[in-house]
């Protein structure tokens, strides 16, 4: 996926901090995803939205 610019003046910096630090420590997409997936996660995701 490519993310552009427009696109980008949408996304939280937090979360593409986290995206950025999640890829520097050698995380796959497919890993990322699966975190993100977890019913704990998803309801705190939630929950600060």
């Amino acid at each position: 996926m490519v993310i552009t610019e427009r696109k980008l003046d949408v996304i939280d910096e937090e979360w593409l901090g986290l995206i950025l630090e999640a890829k520097e420590l050698g995380l796959s997409l497919e890993e990322v995803r699966e975190f993100l997936n977890q019913s704990q996660v998803k309801e705190l995701i939630a929950k600060n939205i």
